[in-house]
């Protein structure tokens, strides 16, 4: 089992003529993937090669679920394009819109959010590495050398500390790994893939990583307490942040003791979450918790 993404997940790329479309179409199919076709209006009708693989551009995400029933659309168009790119996604009817793109302004998210929720289209992301399902699909940027199937589920809002706890806890693997994304918008949450997690019979524990800035965690955290059995190991970054000062992401403002990572742990922790300090401890804690189960 896994959550939102399949080996039966029927994958479209839009922006997949692009060079960084181009580059990881070519990783997703060599992950496993389903890429079924990409998405361009102005080379519809062709085809690319993909070593063994030549998959056909359609002109729109509607032309393309047509032709080949996809369900998942990846996005990798520039920002001043996504938020059509997304509308005209959710307008089709696909159920999972994948958004990598990162620089897009924020009442653009916020449009295409609201927009995609209304056409019942979930959004991962913007600004996120999307989301994998080791040994089965990849949908995104994520490295899928790095790990392997297991018993994880992971949900992050750091791409690069999805990558680094996926390696730390390579070992044990992971049932999904999914990229929130770190911008003030995003169209899936913590608390939508720790209920996702929660529902899935093959994950036994959930890794939650979060950063300062926002109240996500403290949101998550409620959820905990109210809703989730399974053993939630979190990571907080941002302890080391100087006071004042703005760090990271676009979501990661700090006003006050509001949003501090000394603030998200202790919410954490006031529902049983164990937080570790730093990434390797954060991967100690997770088979601390295993080998007590």
């Amino acid at each position: 089992m896994a959550i939102y993404l399949t080996k039966e997940s029927k994958v479209l790329v839009q922006g997949m003529t692009g060079g960084e479309g181009m580059k990881h179409t070519r990783r997703m199919l060599a992950a496993g993937t389903n890429v079924v076709g990409g998405v361009n209006p102005r080379k519809a009708g062709r085809t690319v090669d993909f070593d063994d693989r030549a998959v056909p551009v359609f002109g729109s995400v509607a032309d393309g679920m047509r032709s080949t029933g996809a369900d998942v659309t990846v996005v990798f168009v520039p920002p001043a394009f996504a938020k059509a790119a997304v509308i005209e996604a959710a307008d089709a009817g696909i159920g999972l819109a994948v958004v990598i793109t990162e620089g897009i302004p924020v009442h653009d998210s916020v449009a295409f959010t609201a927009h995609a929720r209304a056409k019942g289209t979930r959004i991962i992301g913007p600004n996120c590495p999307g989301l994998i399902t080791p040994g089965q699909a990849n949908a995104g940027i994520i490295p899928a050398d790095i790990t392997k199937p297991g018993r994880i589920g992971l949900v992050s809002k750091s791409g690069t500390l999805t990558y680094q706890l996926m390696y730390e806890l390579r070992d044990i693997g992971f049932s999904t790994c999914v990229g929130i994304g770190g911008d003030p918008v995003v169209g899936t949450s913590h608390i939508d893939c720790l209920a996702a997690f929660q529902d899935d019979p093959d994950t036994e524990l959930v890794v939650l990583i979060g950063e300062i800035g926002g109240d996500a965690e403290e949101r998550a955290a409620a959820f905990i307490r109210d809703h989730v059995t399974k053993p939630v190991v979190g990571y907080i970054a941002g302890f080391t942040a100087p006071e004042g000062r703005t760090m990271g992401h676009a979501g990661a403002i700090v006003s006050g003791s509001s949003g501090t990572a000394a603030a998200k742990q202790e919410a954490l922790e006031a529902v049983g979450v164990r937080v570790g300090r730093t990434p390797s401890e954060t991967a100690r804690l997770v088979l601390d918790r295993l080998e007590r189960n």
